[in-house]
């Protein structure tokens, strides 16, 4: 005898075994099913590649972000400059030559040796994010390096007339010094940083890997006792001369190559450091500036790359890269700080360096443009804008003025024209020093802001840190009476501009200096 439940499941069984009879209900959800099958089947792959995918991205994002290394922001200046003087932003580029971490391998020397800086530029990324100036600072220029922070939490005192690349070991860690190289730019333009970033040797062999090899030039062919001038033999071939592709250490060697071509000098290198960098942009250009084509570059760069706190996560940095996609390469400049040699040192020169750095702050181009992002205004409304020196009010500032020349009355002068303006000042006598070519604004700590208003009365002043609750102008030849309300410089210096690269120039001109090149 069988079972209603024996019944009914073989009569299941049967149903599944039997094919489907047209037009029967059962059939027809069948075939309903079978049709929906492949839609459900593409759907499920297509959740799955999403959830993959992210998973994927995001684990990539916090491997990038484990990369990442930062230096202390602690480490920065308490008197910086103001951060709305420019639209644009100031990205300050140091390639460090510190032996750590496996360095010494490349760049041979001790392991254990304290980091310098080997090279440093200022990329100016203007606030239309179409044009780009980068200047470099050579490494063995005169400036002042204000108070910096040591390891045991003290801070230094400033120091005059030192060479640029010091501020990079103070504090004699093997990874050098970062903030204290942003504190002595800011000091030095007074522009505000708003981001630093160090590369060291084996990030940027491992750059030009992962692009597949960067076009350079060579004038001339080199060897290896031009890397190494201590070999007591020319050694074998290691450039040949003309257009080639380099990366890992053949990259390396060549932006670090300072004799054999040329005249052997820093500045020579700097030219070809430029071109090197204007390569580098043309390829990732080329390749495409997408956040696919970005995330192994910054995967390969952040392994050995410091960023200031700004810049210390992955989405900051990928988003900062992805800014700079619609900067022309054709504008993107690159020049070298307005310098002279003096003895064995390289010196700024006045007033062409103030003129660059007003230039930069007023986002003006290396021909005089407006590259401040901002819609022109009807010339009636723009003749009745105030200029930066009339709209300037010293209520409640106190000013010492000093004579920096042999002219006599000019600190008089000044001094008129700075209580026209609203400022005290308590007294005006002669400068130790009367060989002054710019003026000069001293400050103390904690009156940076005030020493900037007071520069706005002196187109092209050069701002000095120094101790003591002072504020100080001292007038030099460029300085006379009636000047203070003279606009900004407009464009970049001509003794800059006409040296400049653009990041698409042919890669095998201007990299002999000293040469004939």
């Amino acid at each position: 005898m069988t079972t209603t439940r024996e019944h009914e499941t073989a009569t299941h069984r049967r149903r599944r075994s039997e094919p489907p009879r047209n037009g029967s209900g059962h059939g027809r959800r069948s075939a309903r099913g079978r049709r929906r099958s492949p839609w459900r089947t593409l759907l499920l792959v297509a959740l799955a590649v999403v959830v993959l995918g992210t998973a994927g991205l995001g684990w990539i994002y916090l491997k990038l972000n484990g990369d990442i290394s930062t230096f202390d922001g602690e480490g920065l200046s308490k008197n910086r400059p103001d951060a709305a003087a420019s639209k644009g932003e100031n990205v300050l580029v140091i390639g460090s030559d510190a032996r750590n971490d496996g360095n010494s391998a490349l760049g041979g020397g001790n392991k254990d040796d304290i980091g310098r800086s080997d090279t440093a530029f200022l990329l100016h990324v203007y606030a239309d994010h179409k044009h780009a100036l980068a200047v470099s600072v050579p490494r063995d220029t005169l400036v002042t390096i204000p108070p910096c922070k040591l390891p045991n939490g003290t801070w230094t005192k400033t120091q005059t007339d030192t060479m640029f690349n010091a501020a990079f070991s103070i504090g004699q860690t093997e990874k050098g010094n970062p903030a204290c190289t942003q504190n002595t730019v800011e000091q030095l333009t007074g522009l505000r940083v708003d981001h630093t970033v160090v590369v060291d040797f084996k990030g940027f062999a491992a750059l030009t890997d992962v692009v597949g090899g960067v076009e350079v030039c060579l004038p001339n062919d080199v060897y290896q006792n031009d890397l190494n001038p201590k070999r007591p033999t020319q050694g074998s071939r290691i450039f040949k001369k003309g257009e080639q592709k380099v990366s890992g250490q053949k990259a390396l060697d060549y932006v670090r190559l300072r004799h054999g071509v040329g005249d052997g000098s820093d500045i020579g290198r700097i030219q070809r450091q430029q071109a090197f960098v204007s390569s580098l942009m043309k390829k990732i250009k080329s390749d495409g500036l997408t956040p696919t084509k970005l995330l192994p570059l910054a995967s390969a760069a952040t392994k050995s790359m410091t960023v200031d706190p700004g810049l210390g996560s992955a989405d900051k940095l990928i988003s900062f890269a992805m800014s700079l996609k619609n900067v022309d390469l054709h504008n993107t400049k690159f020049v070298t700080i307005p310098w002279r040699y003096e003895g064995s040192r390289v010196a700024v020169v006045e007033p062409d360096a103030s003129d660059l750095w007003a230039a930069l702050k007023a986002d003006r181009t290396i021909d005089g443009k407006d590259a401040s992002g901002k819609k022109k205004k009807a010339s009636a409304s723009a003749s009745a804008s105030p200029s930066p020196a009339e709209s300037v009010s010293g209520a409640g500032i106190d000013v010492a003025v000093y004579n920096g020349t042999t002219t006599g009355g000019l600190a008089s002068e000044a001094a008129r024209d700075l209580t026209a303006h609203g400022f005290t000042v308590t007294g005006t006598g002669n400068a130790l020093n009367t060989q002054h070519a710019t003026t000069v604004v001293q400050y103390g700590p904690g009156l940076r802001t005030r020493a900037d208003k007071l520069a706005k009365l002196f187109p092209g002043a050069q701002l000095q840190s120094i101790g003591g609750a002072v504020l100080n102008v001292v007038v030099g030849a460029d300085y006379a009476a009636g000047t203070t309300a003279s606009p900004a410089p407009t464009a970049v210096p001509s003794s800059v501009a006409d040296g400049a690269r653009s990041a698409d120039d042919d890669l095998c001109s201007n990299l002999t200096y000293g040469a004939g090149g």
